[in-house]
């Protein structure tokens, strides 16, 4: 069979980007390895053990009980989070919640648990890790109800198995029941503050915040609010590490498997999630290659969801690390003991964690790649200089969303552009952009380039300390491409794909 002309040219085009990309810039960074290996598979254990000492973390359950209770869990996380380093910035943030629905079956005060480790040269652009402490035990079902399964996720209250139909009532019944939750989310809960503990005895240019969630048994209540607190704020954040249900390797039908994580991220294709999905895969798998990361291109489990939902919603970069071996029988009940969990397991996503934040944080941002409103540019997306672009996510930067957002219209109504072209000839590839962040920090870029039916970027191109680049014979209509900046310390910052918004639709005018 004969290949196209054109085929043929895009395969040689694939080939010579192959291996272009010198090796020392995929190397590791030996403070990235010391964290690493710092997290503690005992100190993790010991954590969880501690937040099920507290019969359960329910975030209705009594809060006066010193000894019991959601309280009790908040104020031994918070003391913990301060007794780790004094560069630990610790704090409650406080929601009064008022009643409503079935699961909030009064008003409630609900305390998240935040650490921050403040960046020293990039202090403004934040990386998250986070899991939820709360718990939650859901009782016997309901005579005639169904039985319990997936559907009684937090997040969503239903799912693809239907959850136990309780009334406020029985949520209130259910409230003080034993719900140890060792898994669920002990077990994320134990990874940020081992976390918090190894990576603030370190130094970082971004800061780093570590944050314990209440309210996801109630639907995502806590990250929902400091979602939206931190939008309001105008908080960078550039990547969400959410961890929920990371403590087994054994299912419910037993399949085994420890060497595997599921990342969750969203169903948009180059979206700001799928770009941190693809980050955390190179990066994780290239400190920890005996672990392989299974990025799910979908928000979560179907029907259900996770504390990453709500930063999604407002712009950020999130996505949940969890295991693909849940065992249903578990959940919300009595059951979710460190006994029904592996605590190893648990360090070894604590310690793709912290080689992905550490990675993050030592990094440049990520490069600016579409042109500023007014700017100008044709048809074919010409003209322009790449010193004064913006990149996609300008706009909602601005209004305090991750640094990749979606991009927002340009003034009087006009789409900003991505910097690339079809060049002067029309038919090659011309890409430019520009730095994001510090340009002394920035050894050079690298160009990535994928076919548009790839999961991941499949070439390299390092081009050294540039601001555009010329792709001779290759068309900007066959292939993904993509921007990242290297650090002069070896880190590399997320990519910024070039991505040209959705058209719009424009209304016609009929003569009558």
């Amino acid at each position: 069979m004969k290949m196209s002309q054109k085929t043929l040219a895009l395969g040689a085009a694939l080939c010579f980007f192959a291996g272009y990309s010198p090796a020392d810039e995929s190397a590791v960074n030996p403070q990235v390895v010391k964290v690493m290996n710092e997290v503690s598979e005992d100190r993790i254990k010991a954590i969880i053990e501690k937040l099920v000492s507290f019969g359960t973390r329910n975030t209705m359950s009594n809060a006066e009980d010193a000894a019991r209770g959601v309280g009790a869990a908040r104020q031994w996380i918070f003391d913990q989070f301060k007794s780790y380093s004094p560069r630990l910035e610790v704090r409650f943030d406080k929601f009064r919640v008022k009643k409503q629905g079935q699961r909030i079956f009064k008003d409630v005060d609900l305390y998240d648990v935040i650490a921050v480790l403040p960046g020293k040269t990039m202090p403004e652009t934040q990386v998250w890790i986070s899991g939820h402490y709360d718990s939650l035990n859901l009782g016997a079902r309901p005579a005639g109800g169904a039985a319990p399964g997936p559907g009684g996720d937090a997040a969503t209250g239903g799912g693809a198995a239907a959850a136990p139909q309780l009334t406020p009532a029985d949520y209130e019944k259910n409230a003080e029941l034993p719900a140890p939750g060792a898994c669920d989310d002990g077990s994320g809960t134990a990874a940020v503050m081992e976390l918090a503990r190894v990576m603030s005895q370190y130094d970082f240019d971004k800061t780093i915040v570590f944050a314990a969630f209440a309210g996801e048994e109630q639907g995502l209540v806590g990250s929902q609010l400091e979602a939206e607190k931190a939008h309001k704020e105008n908080a960078v954040i550039e990547a969400v590490l959410n961890n929920d249900i990371i403590g087994t390797e054994v299912s419910g039908t037993g399949r085994t498997g420890n060497s595997t994580v599921n990342l969750y991220s969203d169903e948009t294709m180059d979206s700001p999630s799928q770009e941190l999905s693809r980050y955390v895969r190179e990066i994780g798998e290239r400190y920890i290659p005996a672990m392989r990361v299974n990025t799910v291109f979908m928000g979560d489990r179907l029907g259900r969801g996770g504390d990453h939902t709500p930063f999604q919603w407002e712009g950020y970069a999130a996505v949940r690390f969890s295991t693909p071996n849940e065992i249903y029988a578990n959940q919300h009940h009595a059951t979710d003991t460190l006994e029904n969990m592996s605590v190893p397991y648990t360090a070894r996503v604590a310690r793709m964690n912290a080689v992905v934040a550490a990675s993050l944080a030592l990094s440049p941002k990520a490069p600016l790649v579409f042109r500023a409103a007014g700017q100008g540019g044709g048809r074919n997306g010409a003209g322009g200089a790449a010193g004064g672009g913006t990149n996609a996510g300008a706009a909602p930067v601005a209004a305090g969303r991750g640094a990749d957002g979606a991009a927002a219209p340009a003034a009087g109504g006009r789409r900003p552009t991505p910097l690339i072209t079809r060049g002067r000839s029309q038919y090659d590839a011309q890409l430019q952009w520009r730095p994001a962040g510090p340009d002394a920090s920035i050894k050079g870029y690298v160009v990535v380039v994928r076919p548009t039916t790839a999961p991941y970027w499949e070439q390299q191109i390092y081009v050294g300390k540039a601001t555009e680049y010329l792709m001779k014979d290759v068309s900007i209509d066959d292939l993904k491409f993509g921007i990242k900046a290297l650090g002069m310390n070896g880190g590399e910052s997320l990519v910024t794909p070039y991505l040209y918004p959705p058209r719009v639709k424009a209304p016609i005018e009929l003569v009558q």
